[in-house]
Formats: C-alpha cells, sequence, structure tokens
C-alpha cells in the first residue's frame, strides 16, 4: 500500500473519531465504567507509582491517565483528535499532575526517552501501520519503561461489536470497516498483537485476555449508545436514512435476543491485554 494511501486512510481514521467526540462525552461515565476493569489491569501491569511520567495515547475520555494521575503519577493525556484531547482535558481539570495535547500513535511528537510508563486502551488496533506505533512506543519510552496497551480479542468472542458490524454491512451490502481500514478486531489474535509489539522493538511482551461483558438495561438503551459513540460505525448509522435504520435495529433486535437477560442485556465481551518494556 502506498504511503499516500495510507495518508488518506489515516485521514478518515482521524475525521471518524474527532466526529463522535461530543457523544463521547454525553457518555463518558459509561465509557469509563465499561472500562474499568480493564484500566485496573493496565496499572496494575505497568505498576504506575508516584512521580513517574505517565503517556496515555488515544485517550479518548482520559480515563486511564486520570486514574494514573490519582496515583501520583505525572500525566500527559493524549489522542489523534484534538476535540478527544480537549474532552479528556475538561474531565481532568483540577488535577495539577495532568496536561493535554493532541498525538498520533504512530508519530509521537515527544521527546525520546521521556516517559516512564505508556498506557493505551483500545486505540492500538485503529493504527493504520501499528508496528509503526509500536516503535513510537518504545522510542519514547525510557530504558526499562513499562508499557501497557488493550485492544479488543476475538471478532467471535465480542458479539457485543461484532453482531453491529455484521448487521451494517447486511444492510448497506458493504463489508464495515471497508477494505483497508483498520477496525477494532485488526490486533484481535494474540500471536499477532504480540508480534506487533516485538517488531517494534518492545521487550518482555506477555498477552493475556480479560473479560469484559457488556451490560446494558434495555435493548433500546444499548442500541442508543452504541449509535452514539461506536467511532467506526457512528456516522455511518447517522447518514442512515430513517427506514434502513429502523430495520437495522430490528435486525440487531432479533440478533442480541439470546442475551436478553432479567436484567436487560448482557452481552460476552474479551479484552486483550499485552504488556513489556522498552
Amino acid at each position: 500500500m502506498t504511503a499516500i494511501v495510507h495518508d488518506d486512510i489515516r485521514a478518515n481514521v482521524h475525521a471518524l473519531w474527532a466526529s463522535v467526540a461530543d457523544q463521547w462525552g454525553e457518555h463518558a461515565d459509561y465509557i469509563d465504567a465499561r472500562g474499568a476493569d480493564v484500566t485496573a489491569r493496565l496499572l496494575e501491569l505497568t505498576a504506575t507509582q508516584a512521580g513517574e511520567r505517565v503517556l496515555e495515547l488515544a485517550c479518548g475520555t482520559g480515563a486511564v491517565g486520570i486514574a494514573a494521575a490519582e496515583l501520583g503519577a505525572e500525566v500527559v493525556l493524549s489522542d489523534v483528535a484534538p476535540e478527544m484531547t480537549e474532552l479528556a482535558a475538561a474531565r481532568a481539570a483540577g488535577l495539577s499532575n495532568v496536561s493535554a495535547r493532541p498525538l498520533d500513535l504512530e508519530a509521537i511528537d515527544e521527546p525520546d526517552a521521556s516517559f516512564d510508563v505508556v498506557l493505551c486502551r483500545e486505540g492500538l488496533m485503529f493504527a493504520v501501520d501499528p508496528v509503526a506505533a509500536a516503535r513510537e512506543l518504545r522510542r519514547v519510552l525510557r530504558p526499562g519503561g513499562r508499557f501497557a496497551v488493550a485492544v479488543w480479542g476475538p471478532r467471535e468472542r465480542n458479539p457485543w461489536l461484532a453482531l453491529v458490524f455484521d448487521a451494517v454491512s447486511a444492510q448497506i451490502g458493504a463489508p464495515m470497516p471497508p477494505p483497508g481500514v483498520p477496525g477494532p478486531f485488526s490486533l484481535d489474535d494474540v500471536a499477532r498483537l504480540a508480534g506487533v509489539l516485538r517488531s517494534g522493538g518492545l521487550h518482555a511482551v506477555a498477552v493475556s485476555e480479560l473479560a469484559v461483558p457488556l451490560r446494558a438495561g434495555s435493548y433500546d438503551e444499548w442500541f442508543t449508545r452504541t449509535s452514539a459513540i461506536a467511532g467506526p460505525l457512528a456516522r455511518r448509522l447517522a447518514a442512515m436514512p430513517d427506514a434502513a435504520r429502523v430495520a437495522l435495529r430490528d435486525r440487531l433486535e432479533a440478533a442480541t435476543a439470546e442475551y436478553v437477560t432479567a436484567e436487560g442485556l448482557e452481552i460476552p465481551g474479551v479484552s486483550l491485554i499485552a504488556s513489556g518494556r522498552a
């Protein structure tokens, strides 16, 4: 793939995330609660300490970096979408040990060896060149510095999202995400994820799984929220004619029927958590 094509895809992916920043702000508390176990695991694996310099990449709501700051670390929140960075900065207001700035995880505008810890929750899989991103992560870590990243696990074990992609693809008659565009399952294989990180020069790479079931009080609650915050899908869903959107809603309701419980919906999910050092 040529550099020009890469750049076009990269610009499109960046625009997708910028376009859902307002919705992420609206649903930030839910997003943080949904990712709380992943956040805790990332901090545990890196043993983040007070006084250390920590970089959160693809920060979204900033939950991971804010949690590190609450441990006493000096944190930089960053996201490729300035709108997301602004959201994270607003949520970190009042924490004197937090700063925020737009950064691209494939070209991190920070000096070499400037961080003790790098964290990334559900961002690396959207990199057009994940090996380049891993090299950048390695470059900004100090010798012996630690990292932890989370990506979504195998598609078939994450029906809470796979069903949405399948239904949208069937509704529009085209694959989602489009060919060549990195999607949420682009690094859903343990060996591939570990290989990407090792190819980037990172060491002691280990990958584990973490169950992250999705729970919602009702189907309507889940569909409304997913339609708003699913970066690669939200813009496509918002542009659908009313009739197509209703048809999609009905298609998804039938597909999720097996996950209905007395409390609402509970749909399986799994994250892959990779950690190691520079």
